[in-house]
C-alpha cells in the first residue's frame, strides 16, 4: 500500500526532542518505508532561531540549543507546552497557578524572572511572574531552547535560559488538512483541526483551532480552553515577505492550588480533594496580532521586522492556602485572594543582517534593536476582610469566595524597554569560528496608585517615593564564543556569557523606598561542550558543563539591620543528550542533566541561607523516549521521565520527593491518511507533585489516564 504524507502522526515520532535525527517522512511506495528511510539531517544540522540570530546550525553556535518539533509533540500525545518543553535536557516544572502554569526551571534557576518565554523569537513580559500565552501545542511548529544566559538576544529575566514557542506558518507549496478528536480518563476530550495552503501565486494562508475540556482529577477540577491562530502571507517575490497573524487563546484551567499534607506526608484519602472555595474561578484570555516583513534587499543583506501587540487579561479569585493542623486534625485554609491584570503589550523589533566577507573571510552580522510598551492596570481586593476557616480534611463545604472590598484597579503601570543589539560570526578558518554578540537596554517603569476618595472620585497618585516619579534600568551584557570543527560532524565549543535578571517583574515593580534604588541582578556563565552526528548521521550527541553565577541579591543580615544587595547564588553541572534510530524500525531519545545549586552567600532576616538548595530547583533530571515499529502500520512508543527531589523553601526543611513517570502509546493506520491512538499517562499510577503552591502544599500530578483518539491528515 502507499503511505504518503503520513509522517505526521507516524514517523515524526521518531522527531528530535532535543538534538535528535529527524525520523522518516514522505514519498515511499509502502508503510514501512516511510518509517524507516528518507532520514533527514539530524537537528545538529538545522538553523536555530533561539541560540542565535545569524541563523546558525546548532552545530555552528557555542552554546546548548535544543529542539523539540511540533510533528513529535502531537504524536506522542503531550497535551500541553509545559508538557513538551520539559522533554528537553534539564528542564523541569515549577508551575502552579500563581504563575499561570507556564513557570519553567533551567539550569539551578526557576521562575518567569530567570527562564525567559519568548513567541515567535519576542520577549513576554511577565505580570507579577504570571504568563498565560501561548496555550495550546496544536498550532506549535517547534519549541527552541537556549540553556544557560539568553540575556544578549532578549533581555532581562534569561540568567537561566529561554524558551521559545514557534508557530505554525502558511504553506505555499500544497493544501494541508490535520485533524485529531479523542477522548480519555477525566471525562477529557478534545477536537484540533488545521488547514492551510496557497491561495494563488502570492498568498497562502493556515488557520487552526483546538478545544479541549476534562472533568479534572481533583473535585470540581473542571477546565476547558480554546486556542485560535490564522496567518495569511503575502510574497509578491523571491525577495520579499509579508505575514499577517492572529493567536487568542481562552482557558479556564482547574481552580486546584494544591493538596495539603498531613501529618507531613501524602494521604491517599485527601490526595483528590480540592479544598479551593466552591466559586472560585481562574481565567486567562490572550489574544497576540503580529505582522511581520522579511526584505533581501541584496545579495547577503536580509531585512526583517516584526511589529505586535499582545493583550492578557486574567481572573483570580480563589482561596488559596492551606495547611494541617496538628492539634485540631483540621484542614486550616486562608487567603482569599481576587486579582485582575489587564495588560496590554506594544511593539517592534526590527533586524538587518549583513553576510559578507572581511579581509576574505566568512563573516555574519546582524544588529537591529527591540522597543516595548507595557500597559498595565492591576486590580484586586486586598483591603478585604480575611477569609480564614478550619474543614475536615476529608469531608467538607468548600464554601464560597469572601470578599467585603472588591476587585476594582488599584495601581497601574506603565514600562518602556528599549534596546539595541548586535551579533557577529567570524570565520577564521573552516573549522574555527567565533561568536560575539552585545545588547544595551534601557527600561523605565512608572506607576500611579488608584485612589478612591470619600465623595466617591476617584484619582491617581504617584506611587514613587522622595518625589521620582518612574524608575530606570540600564544593563549591558555581552557573550563571546568559539565553535572548532575537526570535521563536518564534530563541534567542540567554549562561551563566556553575561545576563541580568530582575529582582521582581519589571511591569509591577516594588515601590518600597528600602528597594527603589537596588539594581538588577548580575550573572554571568562559563560553559564548554561537544556535539556530534554519528552513524551515517542516524546518532547524535551532546555534553555540556558549565557554572552561573547570580550575583546582588537582596538580603538582610538581622531582622533590624537595612536590606541590602550583597547575596550571591550559583550553579554548576553537566548535561547531555543522545539520539539513536539503531534499526529502520527503532530509536531512542534520551538526555539528562546533574547540577549542583546553592546560595554562596544569603541571610534573610538574620537567618543564614548559605550553602542550601534554591526553592524549586531540581538537581536531577532525565527523559528516555524509545519508538518501535513492529510492522508496517504499527508505531509504539514509551516515555520515562524522571525528576530529583527538590525544595519549597531556602531552609530545605520542606522536601518535595523526585518522581519517575513513564508514559506508553501505540498508533495504528487504518489507510494512508487515517491512524487511530492509544495512549496511557501515567501507566504505573504514580502520586507525584510536580511542584507546590505553599511549604507544605503540593500540586499533584495526574493519575494513570488512557486516552483514545483518531487523527486525520490530508
Amino acid at each position: 500500500m502507499e503511505w504518503k504524507n503520513v509522517g505526521f502522526w507516524l514517523a515524526t515520532g521518531l522527531a528530535a526532542t532535543t538534538t535528535q535525527q529527524a525520523a522518516a517522512e514522505t514519498a515511499a511506495d509502502s508503510s514501512a518505508e516511510i518509517i524507516v528511510s528518507g532520514v533527514r539531517p539530524g537537528a545538529l544540522l538545522q538553523e536555530t532561531e533561539t541560540g542565535s540570530r545569524l541563523g546558525l546550525t546548532a552545530l555552528e553556535t557555542p552554546a546548548s540549543v535544543a529542539q523539540i518539533d511540533g510533528d513529535a509533540i502531537r504524536a506522542r500525545g503531550d497535551l500541553d507546552i509545559m508538557s513538551a518543553v520539559t522533554r528537553a535536557p534539564g528542564v523541569t516544572t515549577s508551575a502552579n497557578p500563581g504563575n499561570g502554569g507556564t513557570a519553567l526551571s533551567l539550569r539551578g534557576f526557576s521562575g518567569q524572572g530567570s527562564v525567559l518565554q519568548l513567541v515567535d523569537g519576542v520577549r513576554l513580559f511577565p505580570v507579577a511572574g504570571t504568563i498565560t500565552f501561548p496555550t495550546d501545542p496544536w498550532n506549535v511548529e517547534r519549541i527552541e531552547l537556549l540553556n544557560g544566559p539568553a540575556s544578549v538576544l532578549y533581555g532581562q529575566g534569561a540568567l537561566g535560559g529561554a524558551v521559545n514557542i514557534i508557530t505554525r506558518s502558511p504553506n505555499a507549496e500544497r493544501t494541508e488538512f490535520d485533524a485529531e478528536a479523542g477522548y480519555g480518563s477525566q471525562d477529557s476530550w478534545r477536537a484540533a483541526a488545521g488547514v492551510g495552503g496557497p491561495l494563488g501565486e502570492m498568498l497562502s494562508y493556515r488557520i487552526d483551532a483546538s478545544y479541549r475540556a476534562s472533568d479534572g482529577y481533583v473535585d470540581r477540577g473542571h477546565s476547558k480552553s480554546l486556542a485560535l491562530s490564522g496567518a495569511l502571507r503575502f510574497r509578491p517575490s523571491d525577495s520579499f515577505t509579508l505575514t499577517l497573524r492572529n493567536d487568542y487563546g481562552n482557558q479556564r484551567p482547574m481552580e486546584y492550588f494544591g493538596t495539603p499534607l498531613i501529618d507531613g506526608a501524602l494521604v491517599k484519602d485527601n490526595q483528590r480533594r480540592n479544598y479551593n472555595v466552591a466559586d472560585a474561578s481562574l481565567h486567562y484570555r490572550d489574544n497576540r496580532t503580529t505582522l511581520t516583513a522579511d526584505w533581501t534587499v541584496a545579495d547577503g543583506i536580509t531585512l526583517s521586522n516584526a511589529a505586535y501587540r499582545l493583550t492578557s487579561k486574567r481572573l483570580f479569585k480563589n482561596l488559596e492556602s492551606y495547611f494541617y493542623n496538628d492539634d485540631t486534625g483540621l484542614i486550616n485554609r486562608m487567603d482569599n485572594l481576587g486579582i485582575f491584570h489587564d495588560q496590554t503589550q506594544y511593539g517592534d523589533q526590527a533586524t538587518i543582517r549583513i553576510s559578507k566577507p572581511i579581509a576574505g573571510l566568512k563573516n555574519d552580522l546582524v544588529v537591529g534593536f527591540d522597543a516595548n510598551l507595557i500597559k498595565l492596570t492591576y486590580s484586586n481586593d486586598f483591603g478585604s476582610d480575611p477569609q480564614e476557616d478550619a474543614v475536615d480534611p476529608f469531608d467538607f463545604d468548600p464554601g464560597l469566595f469572601y470578599d467585603t472590598q472588591g476587585i476594582a484597579p488599584r495601581y497601574r503601570t506603565r514600562t518602556n524597554e528599549y534596546s539595541v543589539f548586535a551579533e557577529d560570526r567570524l570565520a577564521l578558518t573552516d573549522q574555527l569560528s567565533v561568536v560575539a554578540g552585545i545588547r544595551h537596554e534601557r527600561d523605565k517603569v512608572q506607576r500611579w496608585n488608584i485612589v478612591y476618595n470619600p465623595d466617591g472620585s476617584i484619582s491617581e497618585v504617584n506611587a514613587f517615593p522622595n518625589g521620582a516619579t518612574n524608575r530606570k534600568f540600564r544593563n549591558t551584557t555581552w557573550r563571546i564564543g568559539g565553535v572548532y570543527q575537526p570535521t563536518s560532524n564534530i563541534s567542540l565549543y567554549g562561551q563566556y556569557s553575561t545576563g541580568v535578571d530582575p529582582l521582581g517583574t519589571l511591569t509591577t515593580f516594588t515601590t518600597n523606598a528600602t528597594q527603589f534604588a537596588f539594581t538588577n541582578a548580575t550573572g554571568d556563565q562559563v560553559e564548554g561542550g561537544i556535539k556530534a552526528m554519528f552513524l551515517d548521521g542516524k546518532g547524535s550527541a551532546t555534553l555540556a558543563a558549565y557554572r552561573i553565577v547570580k550575583k546582588k541579591l537582596v538580603a538582610q543580615q538581622t531582622p533590624t539591620s537595612p536590606i541590602e544587595q550583597i547575596g550571591q547564588r550559583s550553579a554548576k553541572g553537566v548535561e547531555a543528550s543522545v539520539t539513536l534510530q539503531l534499526t529502520d524500525r527503532f530509536g531512542i531519545d534520551a538526555n539528562g542533566t546533574v547540577l549542583d545549586a546553592n546560595f554562596d552567600d544569603f541571610i534573610s532576616g538574620g537567618t543564614s541561607y548559605t550553602g542550601n538548595t534554591p526553592p524549586n530547583v531540581p538537581e536531577v533530571a532525565a527523559n528516555l523516549s524509545v519508538y518501535w515499529a513492529p510492522i508496517d502500520a504499527l508505531r509504539a512508543n514509551a516515555s520515562l521521565r524522571y525528576v530529583g527531589r527538590s525544595f519549597s523553601d531556602n531552609a530545605n526543611s520542606h522536601r518535595v520527593p523526585g518522581y519517575a513517570v513513564v508514559d506508553a502509546g501505540l498508533t495504528y493506520a487504518f489507510t494512508p491518511n487515517l491512524a487511530a491512538n492509544l495512549r496511557v499517562y501515567n501507566l504505573f499510577d504514580k502520586d507525584y507533585a510536580t511542584t507546590t503552591y505553599n511549604d507544605e502544599q503540593w500540586i499533584l500530578g495526574r493519575p494513570r489516564s488512557i486516552d483514545i483518539s483518531v487523527t486525520a491528515h490530508f
